[in-house]
């Protein structure tokens, strides 16, 4: 009888530290984010990992609340960084120095001394809006632009991509069609390399557009502004 007692008590001391755990995990939590309804936080069986419950939303994180894991991305609780993201900028690194920059629009502002590369398709309302908002406001660049129609999404912007490519002058071509909407009046039938450039796409693993390179090898997808361009060109 004493030695089932004592088991019992043993089974309720152990809950009681579990629930001491979880309660000063969910205090933790709701004070780094007072914005957060937290509903339960339970302990997994996998080690160290906590449930974290907000009614429509689960996220993992660790005892101590030093990281978070919510749709497959792993957090730094302290300061908020996408750790999932950096790591995906490691793996994802460009070799810039092997990219076939002769296949590329080159745009040269300023002294040109930075160096980066963007894969654009003719017809990305995304891209023309990173060349309006983003691209237009850099100096000492120099830019390299791999035409990259998608055309899945856009039809017609491999023959847009061809005909600016085979302008007479390609870089005004480019230009007159990203800022003004304005295709070459003429079009001339030259080698082209839009069909190179899906190839390069594939193998660097490009699934959309603008898709922007740096010098160090880092990318970044979307229409980024010119703050944090410059930040990354730095």
């Amino acid at each position: 009888m004493l030695k089932k007692l004592a088991g019992v008590l043993l089974a309720s001391s152990l809950a009681l530290n579990v629930w001491a755990d979880e309660a000063s995990l969910k205090k933790a939590i709701e004070a780094a984010y007072p914005k957060l309804k937290v509903y339960s936080v339970t302990k997994t069986p996998f080690n160290g990992l906590y449930e974290v419950f907000l009614g429509e939303e689960i996220f993992y994180t660790d005892e101590k609340f030093t990281y978070f894991i919510v749709e497959g991305r792993l957090i730094d609780a302290k300061s908020r960084k996408n750790l999932t993201a950096d790591r995906m900028e490691e793996l994802t690194k460009v070799d810039f120095n092997n990219l076939p920059l002769n296949q590329a629009i080159k745009v040269v502002k300023g002294n040109g001394s930075r160096k980066l590369a963007v894969f654009s398709d003719p017809d990305c309302p995304f891209c023309k809006q990173l060349e309006q908002q983003g691209l237009a406001g850099l100096n000492d660049v120099t830019i390299y632009t791999f035409l990259f129609p998608l055309n899945e999404l856009h039809p017609d912007a491999a023959n847009k991509a061809r005909a600016i490519w085979c302008a007479p002058d390609r870089t005004k071509a480019w230009q007159d069609w990203m800022m003004n909407g304005q295709l070459p009046k003429t079009v001339n039938n030259c080698n082209n390399p839009v069909d190179q450039n899906a190839e390069l796409g594939k193998r660097l693993g490009v699934r959309g557009t603008p898709l922007l390179v740096f010098a160090n090898g880092k990318r970044v997808s979307g229409a980024i502004p010119l703050q944090e361009i410059e930040n990354r060109l730095k």
